[in-house]
């Protein structure tokens, strides 16, 4: 009786072991979700490098992105119900900000790339995330893309990440050709945290402007 005892025991206890091996082997490779908080990419082309950073909450996202003495905020949702740019010259006391009408906005997305996707056998580790590459092209340009992706995290739809949808992944290194300049952009941090009320708002010590003003300033 003592004998069968023990084996059955060690039944258990080996049971209950492989059972909490494999929950724990679950969790190592479960897949993080970030719901809100901060991503940075770093850009690098012949126009120099750019440090874009990434603030998303839910459906919202904030892209901000530091050039010379500018800072150009772009907001929106991730069905692009709506859309606002805001930038910030301190030295040339210039603030304004655009928020789209529908039809602007419609104009926008007619404009960015609608990329179709081929998977690739290449994989690598970027930034410490496992990634797949996929090449990509665009049907209205025929411009090609690179894109190394991970399954690793989960992160909301946001300005950047959008077009690369189609490869099932989360974009951490991509390379593409946008109005004539070849650009890497590569991950290089992603930060869980909480955004502060108000971050998605044009506050009041912007200038409205129309959108056709705001392209207008480029001349200038």
């Amino acid at each position: 009786m003592g004998y069968k005892l023990k084996i059955m025991n060690n039944k258990i206890v080996t049971i209950a072991l492989g059972a909490a091996l494999t929950t724990f082997a679950f969790a190592a490779n479960a897949q993080k979700k970030y719901t809100e908080g901060t991503i940075t990419y770093n850009s690098s082309s012949a126009a120099g490098e750019v440090e874009t950073k990434i603030v998303f909450r839910g459906d919202s996202s904030e892209q901000v992105i530091n050039s010379g003495p500018a800072t150009i905020k772009l907001v929106t949702t991730a069905n692009r119900g709506y859309f606002a740019i805001m930038v910030d010259v301190p030295v040339a006391s210039i603030k304004k900000a655009a928020v789209l009408t529908p039809d602007e906005v419609d104009q926008t997305s007619e404009e960015s790339p609608k990329y179709t996707f081929t998977a690739t056998t290449e994989t690598k580790q970027i930034a410490g995330y496992n990634c797949k590459k996929f090449l990509g092209k665009d049907a209205k340009t025929g411009a090609d893309a690179e894109v190394w992706v991970t399954n690793d995290i989960s992160v909301p739809s946001n300005l950047i990440t959008s077009a690369f949808a189609g490869t099932g992944g989360f974009p951490v290194e991509i390379t593409a050709t946008q109005q004539g300049v070849k650009a890497t952009s590569t991950l290089k941090t992603i930060t869980e945290q909480k955004v502060p009320a108000g971050t998605f708002a044009v506050t009041k010590d912007y200038d409205k402007i129309t959108y056709d003003e705001l392209k207008a300033m480029r001349g200038h």
